[in-house]
């Protein structure tokens, strides 16, 4: 709309943008990993190296 002045188009531009910022910060610390657990450290299997030069 050419009608519009152009700060209205550079406030709505921060505000979407801020949103959007805050929406990708949001979701950056919300999300959790988890970790793998191991009940029984016999699980883990290690073969042995023999070396032979």
């Amino acid at each position: 709309m050419p009608q519009m002045a152009p700060i209205s188009w550079l406030t709505l531009f921060l505000s979407f943008f801020l949103i959007f910022i805050m929406f990708n910060i949001m979701n950056y610390f919300i999300y959790s990993p988890s970790s793998p657990t191991c009940q029984k450290k016999s699980e883990i299997f290690t073969k042995p190296m023999n070396w032979k030069w």
